[in-house]
């Protein structure tokens, strides 16, 4: 199922066609009170992409991200919702993903999931290296896909962004001074679900925003809920819609 999405590109044929990058968003959801409330962080004024606004914390794709150890592997019915859509997405990629969106949320707001294995903990470094140097490894079994966006033709950077969600009961470690004003995102905020929009959202933030917050009324998240893949054709932005694995 097709519909068209009522948020059109603002920079469309100001840059040259770009290939969209494999890329990554976690939204964070506390529970702890009657309402829920969501991450979300501004991002520093002088960054090239999407400078000054309300983003959840995501990233590009590294190759480190297929090759990490983890503490649990990501459930079958994640990893069958990464493989819906077009462009195609195969299973290592799937993982890739999956831990693309822990390590930028560790890296971006210094809230790293993970969680202690069996046995010794394997030396990670890098960006990693804050899981081990806890004594975890990254734990993507809790997470959840809420819905994928491909950036429009004409923006100065284009990504395939697979939106990730998880509870902030699955913060195991958590990195001082990770936000400050020379870093990318310079302020966090936790958002109540039904409290009146930041004015600085992007439109595509906002309606997976609007995505999470639909998933939320039906109950505990699962996996076998509609997905919804936004992206540009025709002319339009287009939100097309995959049914979920059960």
């Amino acid at each position: 199922m097709s519909e068209t999405a009522h948020h059109a590109p603002q920079q469309a044929s100001r840059h040259p066609y770009r290939r969209p990058k494999d890329a990554a968003a976690l939204i964070l959801i506390d529970r702890s009170a009657a309402t829920p409330r969501v991450l979300l962080g501004k991002r520093h004024d002088k960054v090239v992409f999407m400078p000054g606004k309300f983003v959840f914390p995501g990233g590009s794709v590294e190759t480190t991200d297929n090759k990490v150890p983890v503490a649990a592997p990501i459930p079958k019915e994640l990893e069958a919702n990464l493989l819906k859509g077009s462009p195609k997405t195969h299973s290592s990629r799937a993982r890739s993903l999956a831990l693309a969106a822990i390590r930028e949320a560790c890296e971006e707001t210094g809230l790293c999931l993970g969680r202690k294995p069996e046995g010794a903990v394997a030396k990670l470094t890098g960006a990693w290296q804050p899981f081990s140097d806890a004594g975890l490894l990254p734990d993507p079994s809790s997470l959840h896909l809420i819905a994928r966006a491909i950036t429009p033709p004409g923006y100065v950077r284009r990504f395939d962004t697979r939106f990730f969600s998880a509870d902030a009961s699955a913060i195991a470690h958590r990195v001082d001074g990770v936000i400050h004003p020379d870093a990318e995102l310079v302020e966090l905020a936790w958002i109540e679900m039904d409290a009146k929009p930041l004015a600085d959202l992007h439109p595509i933030t906002r309606s997976v925003l609007g995505e999470l917050e639909k998933r939320l009324a039906a109950g505990p998240l699962r996996h076998d809920a509609d997905l919804p893949f936004f992206r540009f054709y025709g002319g339009k932005m287009h939100r097309d819609v995959f049914p979920g694995v059960a």
